[in-house]
């Protein structure tokens, strides 16, 4: 008991961070995507694996967030360019390019038929859709294709996804960085998406973790 009393306590002695999670969706991989405060636009993004009951480091790269930094998922308000925190399910994939050799998840391409539709008063508010239908106006979606840098490999983010509450955000995305922030979405370096691509197995229900390392909006509390 002396010599366990004498140990250094610190950072360095800790669990690793999935352990210290309120909750990582109950499956066997797990995503984080961590900034340093509320107002931060950068951060790491850290993927996961639980094997025997402990989880290991995969893998991890620099992360970019909303321009106006992260606010909580649950009251979050659309067209705010933030990034929403919490614990989400991803979907499914997609992209412009072909899926890297070894993608298990379902990868859905992109044409210049694919729209993801934000508009609140339509019937397909925050779902992907081709063509884009009547009542999506063109002005309230996103034409995929037109992203060629960000969406040439994305995960899905089922952020306001199950039941969409309107007017609380729609078309979030962990892809592959643009020229700065996101409007919201989560992004990282190319080659470490198509890393996660390869890496992600939907078999092992990865979740992803948003969030800052302390105070209200910590990733623990997710």
């Amino acid at each position: 008991m002396i010599v366990a009393a004498l140990l250094p306590q610190g950072p360095w002695n800790q669990d690793p961070l999935p352990a210290r999670l309120a909750d990582t969706g109950g499956g066997s991989q797990l995503i984080t995507a961590v900034a340093p405060d509320a107002g931060s636009t950068t951060g790491v993004l850290t993927w996961w694996d639980r094997r025997a009951g402990r989880w290991y480091e995969a893998g991890s790269a620099p992360a970019r967030f909303g321009a106006n930094g992260l606010t909580e998922g649950e009251t979050r308000t659309q067209g705010t360019s933030t990034t929403p925190t919490g614990l989400y399910a991803l979907p499914y994939a997609f992209g412009i390019a072909h899926a890297p050799a070894g993608t298990s998840y379902r990868y859905r391409r992109v044409t210049d038929r694919s729209w993801w539709c934000q508009d609140n008063a339509s019937a397909d508010y925050n779902r992907w859709v081709e063509p884009l239908p009547a009542d999506c106006a063109p002005g309230e979606a996103e034409h995929l294709v037109t992203y060629a840098r960000q969406y040439a490999h994305a995960l899905v983010v089922a952020f306001n996804y199950e039941r969409p509450v309107r007017g609380r955000g729609a078309g979030i995305f962990l892809h592959v960085n643009g020229k700065g922030a996101t409007a919201g979405c989560v992004s990282v370096p190319e080659s470490a998406m198509r890393r996660l691509l390869r890496w992600a197995d939907p078999r092992r229900g990865p979740h992803l973790a948003i969030g800052t390392r302390s105070g209200p909006l910590a990733v623990t509390r997710y």
